[in-house]
């Protein structure tokens, strides 16, 4: 119970990485806010908000459903601030909530590009800026942004997509640098491959033999937000090297197919000379 007494809000929770980064994050003791857009069943993608809570719930941990859209500022500051009036403090801000779409220019029409600004980007953005005072005030926090190392200077047939994830590690490791002095660490992390969700499906990034599980972003996040702080901030992680500088050696426990051994695919799409250097 590495967490126990501590408050994380966490974007896109419903489902997925995000559901089980705040599954995990409750079985260390931290109460959790389960954020996302999905509040009643959907008609095709599983999950909702009160889902994932009543898994937590289940499990012994605390969890508080808020139905959030993070294009919208009102709701953004809204939900922080009942975050605050429930639990009193806020501990970990996770920007997991994302939108993908991988295509050219001409191919990805400027409600498209706005859409992956508003939801990436944009609001990591307001989230972290909703949540600052509250982390300065009682002088610690962790501010995490779902997003890639900063490794490349082009991104053909994927430029709003790279624009808008590589804007979040900007942010990130530009925020680091103002708040530190305030032990609030903001930092950055991706996954080398592929993982298991329902973008991965939908997407067709390969097969379930070249993908792993989210534990291994799980594993990820709690290396991270169970370090003080100032000592670890302004990083932009790759899950895998993070886990091997915390002694992980057995990689095989993440693999979705059991015996397989998954490509790094994910961090392909921004640094092509991974593995090369």
């Amino acid at each position: 119970m590495r967490l126990q007494g501590q408050v994380a809000f966490i974007t896109g929770a419903s489902r997925g990485i995000g559901k089980e980064i705040a599954i995990g994050l409750a079985k260390e003791g931290c109460k959790v806010v389960v954020t996302a857009k999905t509040s009643d069943p959907h008609g095709v993608l599983p999950g909702t908000i009160h889902e994932t809570v009543a898994e937590i719930e289940a499990r012994g941990g605390q969890a508080l459903a808020i139905q959030l859209d993070v294009r919208y500022d009102e709701q953004i500051e809204a939900a922080i601030n009942l975050t605050i009036e429930t639990w009193g403090r806020l501990d970990i801000l996770i920007n997991n909530a994302g939108a993908i779409h991988m295509a050219s220019v001409l191919d990805t029409p400027p409600k498209r590009f706005d859409l992956m600004m508003g939801i990436n980007a944009r609001a990591a953005y307001v989230c972290s800026f909703y949540a600052l005072p509250h982390m300065i005030k009682q002088q610690y926090g962790h501010i995490l942004m779902a997003s890639p190392p900063i490794s490349i200077d082009r991104a053909p047939h994927k430029a709003a997509y790279a624009l808008s994830k590589l804007g979040m590690t900007f942010i990130a490791q530009s925020l680091a640098e103002e708040v530190r002095e305030h032990n609030i660490g903001v930092n950055a992390f991706w996954p080398v491959t592929a993982v298991d969700s329902q973008a991965t499906r939908h997407f067709g990034m390969g097969t379930e033999e070249m993908w792993r599980t989210p534990q291994i972003l799980v594993d990820t996040v709690l290396a991270i937000v169970t370090q003080k702080p100032s000592d670890c901030t302004a990083n932009a992680f790759l899950d895998e090297q993070l886990l091997r500088e915390q002694g992980v050696t057995d990689f095989g426990q993440y693999a979705l197919v059991e015996g397989t051994e998954p490509l790094p695919l994910s961090i392909a799409l921004f640094d092509p000379t991974y593995g090369q250097k």
